[in-house]
């Protein structure tokens, strides 16, 4: 089976091409030779990845997927939210949304988030949503090298270190990309 991955994010494509089975081949925006900016203009999770993976199916008529994630902390009313990736403004900065977020939270003591992914998953004869969630809190300061995002800075609850300190295996056994993913291969075994 062939499947495209409708994102330009290369850490999501390691981490997905890592999740799902060999027997499933997921092509990158590359592949297809598709180079254009899809503009997410959604207000929520779920109309930001059927944008892209409309778009996609519609330029290459190939079953694929997209997904969008964000992060949602509970004292700042679920902020950055579905603007996870530009909290801090364009162009997209890790860095300056990580401190962005933690300035927000200087005065709280509540640090509980949770990471949101939902996956469309678009062909010609479904349109169907796979949602993933982990939840933990934000520590006060960034700590690990790996990982991408918000990670540093995001401890899963019944762990001591952050999404950042962790393996890449040790990150995709409870990650919110992984849950979702395992839904949408759940459904693919239905096919």
């Amino acid at each position: 089976m062939e499947i495209v991955f409708a994102s330009n994010n290369h850490n999501k494509l390691k981490e997905i091409q890592m999740l799902v089975p060999k027997k499933i081949k997921v092509l990158s925006l590359n592949d297809i030779q598709f180079f254009e900016e899809i503009e997410e203009t959604g207000d929520t999770l779920e109309e930001n990845a059927a944008i892209k993976a409309r778009a996609i199916f519609e330029f290459c008529q190939l079953p694929c997927f997209a997904d969008d994630s964000g992060l949602m902390v509970e004292a700042i009313n679920g902020q950055p939210g579905v603007k996870s990736a530009r909290y801090a403004g364009e162009p997209a900065d890790n860095n300056k949304n990580m401190l962005k977020l933690l300035k927000a939270l200087d005065s709280f003591t509540n640090r509980n988030a949770k990471f949101q992914t939902v996956i469309c998953y678009k062909s010609t004869t479904h349109e169907v949503y796979f949602n993933g969630e982990v939840s933990g809190e934000i520590i006060s300061e960034m700590r690990g090298e790996k990982g991408f995002g918000y990670d540093p800075i995001f401890m899963p609850f019944g762990y001591q270190f952050t999404f950042a300190q962790m393996s890449q295996e040790e990150k995709n056994k409870i990650s919110h990309r992984k849950k979702a993913i395992a839904k949408m291969l759940t459904f693919f075994d239905t096919l």
